[in-house]
């Protein structure tokens, strides 16, 4: 398949990356690429989804990834998965005989392996400069699920119009189904069983970076999970944080031990993020020196400083976020040209164990199986969003009243923009339309 011909088709099938920001897949797919990197590294606690989907259907995965490379003239294709995900593992093993140009990557058990400039470095050696993007080292990164929608695609025009979720916590029967994009939360809960938390808090994600949700908000073409959790849980309370309390309490408990900016995985990679230096500025009150303040822009918001790193309990990340989201609101770009220090030597032995992590933040009577159960699942309404990936949202295609078959498309790409077409993810009639999402009601049979 020609370039142009994959770009077209992962772009009209409205594929984005499946977690994450949601890039839209066709921008990924260059001719500057030299490695594509599968990432299964499934970065957060609890997670099971890709490495599931990795066992279940590594020939197709492995052909779509051999298919992508050939297309954008790639010289090798990597599989980062962690080695002790066996089952995916031995899947790919299984299959590596037909795919000369792929090899396996194993990772070690740590987080966040999933962070893609990690994921290069343990793979690869190489280091993304600060600010920049995996192709500036000639590399394109795509996880297990968008992999799968791009071979769904290809080889059977079918649009992005349901979605992988784990769910699990204080449910029942944890585990991963596959749903329609626009059913919500609380619907997708019930999946899993009985919810047993009394005052039950849902987390749309992973517990390290997912944001707290209600169950009325809806899946989108990111969304990776769904954990349950009691509302006095350490986790959630750190969610809930107040960032005028989180800087009051930095002020009088900072003590500058610099243990959020020894473990910070990108400044362990040679990035100028120092959490220490920032939480000592902006406890001050002092901007003589703004580099503390711009430099919260090569951030990843892991979460490692807050959630893992700080003996005080306070909260490096949450208040960077909010000094970020500051700076863009002003116009502040990312600074471009930054070059990376040398890869810290400390690196091998400040690595986080994930077992560690977890039991850190009181989840491991929640590591479960959560096993996958690809069992059509049925939606009576949907509300599907517009704006599901980085770019200008869709545009809309339909009106009140129209009737709507799964997988027709409901909202167009911006023309001229980085921008993906949304589907409908079910069988029905529109009953809502506005300029972010449109309501579909199931046809009755």
């Amino acid at each position: 398949m020609e370039l142009k011909e994959l770009i077209q088709a992962v772009k009209n099938a409205g594929v984005a990356g499946a977690g994450g920001a949601g890039f839209p897949s066709y921008g990924k797919l260059s001719d500057r690429t030299k490695t594509i990197i599968l990432n299964c590294a499934e970065c957060e606690p609890l997670l099971r989804l890709h490495r599931q989907l990795l066992e279940t259907h590594a020939f197709e995965i492995l052909s779509t990834l051999t298919l992508m490379a050939e297309a954008v003239g790639a010289n090798e294709v990597m599989i980062g998965v962690k080695a002790a995900y066996t089952d995916a593992v031995e899947a790919v093993q299984a299959q590596l005989g037909s795919f000369s140009m792929i090899t396996l990557g194993l990772l070690p058990e740590i987080y966040p392996a999933g962070d893609e400039v990690v994921l290069i470095h343990e793979l690869t050696g190489k280091v993304v400069p600060p600010g920049s993007i995996p192709i500036e080292v000639g590399v394109a990164v795509f996880n297990v699920e968008t992999v799968y929608n791009i071979y769904r695609a290809v080889n059977h025009s079918l649009p992005v119009t349901r979605k992988y979720i784990t769910i699990t916590g204080e449910v029942t029967e944890p585990c991963t189904r596959i749903v329609p994009i626009g059913m919500t939360v609380a619907e997708v809960v019930k999946l899993a069983g009985t919810v047993t938390a009394k005052e039950p808090v849902y987390i749309m994600g992973g517990p390290m970076t997912g944001p707290i949700v209600s169950g009325y908000d809806v899946i989108t073409k990111t969304s990776n999970a769904i954990l349950v959790l009691e509302a006095h849980h350490p986790v959630v309370q750190k969610k809930k944080g107040n960032s005028q309390i989180q800087l009051k309490r930095a002020m009088a408990a900072c003590c500058q031990c610099q243990m959020c900016t020894d473990l910070c995985p990108r400044n362990l990679l040679g990035h100028p993020i120092e959490p220490h230096a920032f939480m000592r500025a902006a406890t001050s009150g002092t901007t003589r020196d703004v580099t503390p303040f711009i430099n919260t822009m090569f951030c990843v918001s892991c979460g490692l400083c807050e959630m893992y790193s700080c003996m005080q309990g306070l909260s490096p990340r949450s208040l960077m976020a909010d000094y970020k989201a500051g700076l863009r609101a002003k116009g502040i770009p990312v600074p471009k040209g930054v070059e990376a220090a040398p890869v810290k030597r400390e690196l091998s032995y400040r690595k986080v164990p994930v077992k560690r992590l977890q039991s850190r933040l009181g989840l491991d009577s929640y590591d479960s199986p959560a096993p996958l159960d690809e069992t059509e699942v049925r939606a009576g309404l949907v509300k599907i969003k517009f704006s599901q990936h980085i770019g200008a949202p869709a545009e809309p295609l339909v009106a009140v009243g129209d009737t709507v078959t799964a997988g027709q498309k409901i909202g167009q790409a911006k023309e001229g923009a980085l921008s993906l077409p949304v589907h409908a993810s079910i069988d029905g009639v529109v009953m809502d339309v506005n300029e972010k999402t449109v309501t579909i009601k199931a046809r009755e049979k």
